[in-house]
């Protein structure tokens, strides 16, 4: 039951990152909102749990410093208190 649980943690991981790019990429949802920023943080934290499990210590690094990235800029965002949901105009 743990590896199933550790394989969807990844795959809903990769699709809520996939997601938040090509909601982006298509102009549906701007990079300087919180959903698109929370998409990428809770992505990166499925996607590390399950790199993590399997020991795939590259591609955890990029996920831990993506994550933080993330954090940031919820945190940039918060500060300046923009807070776009989606992309207007």
């Amino acid at each position: 039951m743990e590896k199933i649980l550790i394989e969807i943690f990844g795959w809903v991981g990769m699709i809520l990152i996939l997601a938040a790019y090509l909601l982006n990429s298509s102009g549906k949802l701007s990079s300087q909102g919180y959903v698109y920023q929370l998409m990428n943080f809770f992505g990166t934290i499925g996607t590390s749990i399950n790199a993590f499990y399997k020991h795939a210590w590259p591609i955890l690094a990029l996920q831990v410093i993506w994550n933080l990235i993330s954090i940031y800029s919820i945190w940039k965002i918060y500060q300046n208190k923009t807070g776009l949901l989606f992309k207007s105009g």
